[in-house]
């Protein structure tokens, strides 16, 4: 809805500055791309613009110089709008603290557990190790003192005087052993009730634990809670596992017992190595991102760049995704398919945030420097009208996308703000919110329309080139 709203109000705008200051098609655009802050528009109304008939080879440069031309100075003014106006004055508008409406709507969702802010974490971690003297447990094995508490935690280790024993289900345990557990933290700390008094830690009885993020393919596991997914694959209680975190998609989902786990989560496990070899490969395969799939990411462009070939003509306006848009769209169907069995396709988050602020710089550049020529004439002409043109295509969708959201759709506060940053694809403008909200709550809005205005946008360039150019 909040996308449909800012399609529909940069278009309109863009044709009606168009007809009133009858701008060419090169400037209509390049304002439409730069106020939208959406980069993608200049390469698919370039393009466009390339295919118009009846056209000279100097007026297709001159009009593909002005897109360039008002797109910069359009942009600059309507990202400061946009990180202005979503960061500041949207949470005055609602009459909002947006820290404390992002931390109140994050504990709702965690069942009433504190969410951690950025730059924290936990002092209470979920798994936790534990040291115990025997004394309840004199003349007890260590399987039965594991049976006694519901196989929720671990013996990993056992001393004995000087000596290290393995924590075998048979091993009997003797008065003034020391007993290493390890477990979720409410059943570790129960486990004094069956062995005996608490102690400090003891030096050589510490055990390493690994931590694997594991993405469930297993059919057989889909559908089942946390809970009944231990009970069925007993390896988690024998060697001791744990889960203590679900991610499904881009949004963290706490690990309680009841949680149902779905095809395509990732779960975090810890426990020793050898165990948690055992388990992922009963649910299903490692997820690893530390290293780029170059294939995968080959095909997704190979793929993009052919369907940005395909020309469709409505009457005789041509219509087309260009190289750019192609890719897009490629890369929204493969990063689908990739969220689906997270298992292929890896892509570093910061290998593709070094890519994409590289290859905007290098295009910008580029086009700056093959505009340069026309720049000077087209300020001069226009004047104010293309800052004032990007600022006023900035408010009008984000202002109408505010009161449809909050009055009609009720969507939380800061689910809103960050949604509306989105649709304007404007990554500055969510750092900004997220800052101020110290928190990453409006990015879950913000994911939502970012994608689909990534999708939607684009095309916004080739249909305005073609009506205006015919």
């Amino acid at each position: 809805m909040l996308c449909l709203v800012e399609l529909v109000c940069v278009l309109g705008i863009a044709f009606g500055l168009a007809n009133s200051f009858d701008l060419d098609v090169g400037t209509a655009s390049g304002i439409l791309a730069g106020a939208a802050t959406e980069s993608a528009v200049v390469g698919t109304a370039t393009e466009a613009i390339g295919k118009l008939d009846g056209l000279t080879a100097g007026q297709i440069e001159q009009y593909q110089g002005h897109v360039a031309t008002a797109y910069t100075v359009c942009y600059l003014f309507g990202l400061i709008t946009i990180v202005i106006y979503t960061s500041q004055i949207m949470p005055m508008l609602l009459r909002i603290n947006l820290a404390d409406a992002s931390r109140e709507w994050w504990q709702r969702m965690r069942g009433n557990q504190g969410g951690l802010e950025s730059g924290q974490r936990e002092a209470m971690p979920d798994v936790v190790g534990r040291t115990f003297l025997v004394t309840r447990a004199d003349g007890r094995t260590v399987g039965s003192v594991q049976e006694a508490l519901s196989g929720r935690v671990t013996v990993e280790a056992v001393q004995r005087g000087a000596k290290r024993l393995t924590p075998d289900p048979g091993l009997k345990l003797t008065l003034s052993d020391l007993v290493m557990v390890v477990g979720l933290r409410p059943d570790t700390i129960e486990a004094g009730r069956e062995i005996g008094p608490e102690t400090a830690a003891v030096p050589g009885l510490d055990t390493p634990l690994a931590t694997q993020q594991v993405a469930v393919t297993d059919k057989a596991t889909v559908g089942h809670s946390i809970d009944s997914l231990v009970a069925r694959h007993p390896e988690f209680r024998r060697d001791g596992v744990y889960v203590t975190d679900v991610l499904r998609g881009d949004q963290d989902i706490p690990a309680a017992p009841e949680t149902e786990v779905r095809r395509g989560d990732v779960l975090t496990l810890v426990g020793a190595r050898a165990g948690l070899d055992r388990v992922v490969a009963k649910l299903g395969a490692v997820v690893r991102n530390d290293a780029t799939d170059f294939i995968y990411l080959g095909f997704g462009i190979v793929a993009g760049s052919l369907l940005g070939q395909i020309v469709v003509k409505f009457g005789d306006v041509p219509l087309s995704l260009g190289t750019g848009g192609g890719c897009l769209v490629a890369g929204l169907v493969f990063g689908w398919l990739r969220s689906l069995r997270p298992t292929f396709g890896a892509y570093p988050p910061q290998a593709a945030t070094t890519l994409k602020d590289m290859g905007l710089a290098v295009f910008i550049a580029c086009t700056g420097l093959a505009s340069g020529p026309q720049a000077w004439p087209l300020i001069k002409e226009y004047g104010a009208l293309l800052p004032v043109a990007g600022i006023a295509m900035v408010l009008v969708p984000a202002t109408v996308s505010l009161l449809i959201g909050n009055r009609l759709l009720k969507i939380e506060k800061p689910l809103l703000i960050g949604a509306i940053a989105g649709q304007q694809c404007s990554t500055p403008a969510i750092t900004a919110i997220t800052q101020m909200a110290r928190s990453s709550v409006p990015l879950i809005g913000y994911t939502i329309t970012y994608t689909l205005s990534n999708f939607l946008l684009p095309l916004t360039g080739p249909l305005l080139v073609g009506v205006l150019g015919s």
